[in-house]
Order: structure tokens, then sequence, then C-alpha cells
């Protein structure tokens, strides 16, 4: 009843508001004749169809705000520490093992897919299944694999990464090296190809493919190296790019001392 009163409350809000606008917009029109009263009606439709459009964009902004933060509150739970024994005067969250973490986190999210749409209903999926590894492997695999091939193209590329980092995890490298070359095939932002391809390098290396290991950490960092943005000045190298360069030194030292040196201003 409380609720069918506030929406009730709501409509006849609504209602005034639309007769008091109209009213006005008739006593206005009385002064005018002909196309003058048909001008006045159309800017008054212009007028309304304005203010929703605020009105719109100012609860979307609201909603997503929300939602942000109810994800931010799951990742904090994700990303807690995990400890049997949390230090004294520690005002920060912790588990005492990964499964404990992961139920919690799992929850928090559940709520967010539940309350909110896209995107981040699919963000909170893949937490959710990423989560979920940790206390129940198939069914986390299961909707990652799920989530790979729907929802935001982000999310999806998110969620193939994971997939094919549980892949490679298990032993199963051909999956995973397969996952990963599609991964970097996408250019996405959320995963780019360069992280991609590292982990690729990583698994050709697990499965005895050192030439082809080589190549790929080869080809990442000598294209790392050589790119200009738009002012033709050097790009900072990535984190990825980085990573590789120490790989493909331990691997081959030979073929690391062939790549072009690092620009003067990254060093």
């Amino acid at each position: 009843m409380a609720k069918y009163k506030k929406k009730r409350a709501r409509e006849l809000q609504h209602d005034r508001f639309r007769d008091t606008t109209m009213g006005l917009l008739d006593r206005l029109g009385n002064s005018l004749e002909g196309k003058g009263r048909t001008i006045l009606y159309g800017f008054g439709g212009v007028l309304l169809v304005g203010l929703l459009v605020v009105v719109l964009v100012k609860w979307n902004a609201r909603k997503g705000d929300e939602a942000r933060e109810a994800l931010g509150r799951g990742i904090d739970i994700s990303t807690a520490t995990i400890s049997t024994t949390p230090a004294t005067g520690s005002s920060g969250i912790t588990f005492p093992s990964e499964q404990d973490r992961a139920k919690s986190a799992i929850a928090e999210f559940e709520k967010v897919a539940a309350k909110y749409g896209d995107p981040y209903r699919s963000e909170a999926r893949y937490f959710i299944a990423t989560n979920r590894l940790a206390i129940d492997r198939e069914k986390g695999i299961s909707e990652l694999s799920s989530l790979s091939n729907e929802g935001p193209s982000e999310v999806s590329a998110l969620a193939k990464f994971a997939l094919a980092q549980a892949k490679e995890s298990d032993g199963k490298l051909d999956e995973a090296a397969q996952i990963y070359t599609g991964v970097a095939k996408l250019n996405s932002l959320a995963v780019t190809p360069e992280t991609a391809n590292l982990r690729l390098a990583k698994v050709y290396e697990k499965q005895g493919k050192k030439k082809e290991a080589v190549d790929l950490l080869f080809s990442l960092v000598d294209t790392s190296r050589k790119a200009k943005g738009k002012d033709d000045k050097p790009l900072p190298a990535s984190s990825a790019a980085r990573e590789a360069a120490t790989e493909l030194q331990k691997l081959d030292p030979d073929r690391f001392a062939q790549l072009p040196p690092e620009s003067p201003i990254l060093g």
C-alpha cells in the first residue's frame, strides 16, 4: 500500500505539471491566432522534450554512479587480504581463505547483476565467474566460456583472457594458446594484443616451442620500441612490452641484442 501511494503521488505530481504547463500554453495561445498557436504548441513540445532529456540524463548519471560504487565494493572484497591472523589495528577487509573471500565477492557482484543493466551487469557476471573459479572451477570456466561469446566486447575480451589463463593453469596448453591467439586479434583496450601475446609466448615456452616464443617476444618488443605517436615522438613501453623484453633476454640473449635500443626519452 505504501508503495502504491508513493507511485500514485508521483503520477498526480506529473499530472499537475502537465496541466499547469498546458494551461499556460493555452492562455498564451489564446492571444495568438492561426499559425501562432501552432508555433506556440510546437515550442512547448520542444521545451517539454528538452526537460525530459535533462531529467533522464541526470537519472542515468545517478544510476551509473550507484552501479560503479557497487562494483567497487565487490572489487574491494575480491582483492582483500587473505590472513588467518589479521594485523592488530588493521581496518582493511580480511578473509581466512580464498574460498571465503570469493563467496563474499560473488554475493556482492550478484547484487549488481540483479539491480543494474549493461555494461554493469555483464561486468558483474565476469567478476562472479572469475571468483567462482576458487569455489567451483568447472562452473566458473563454464560461465567464462558463456560470457566470452556474448555481452559487450570489452567484457567478452576479459572473459576470453581469463578463460585462457584458467586453461593454462590446468595444463591445457593447446586450448590456452588458441584462446590467447584469438584475444590478440581482437585488438581490445581491455586486454591489449601485447598482453595476450606475452601470455601466448609463455605458453609456447611451456610447450617447448622456443623458436615460436622467441619470435613472438622479439616482434612484440621490436614493435613497441619503434612505435610513435601523432607527434612523431616515441610512445612509452607498456608493462607487457617491458616484461616481454626481460623474458626474451633470459630466453635468447643473442636475439635480444638484435633489438633496436630503447628511446632515450623512455630510458
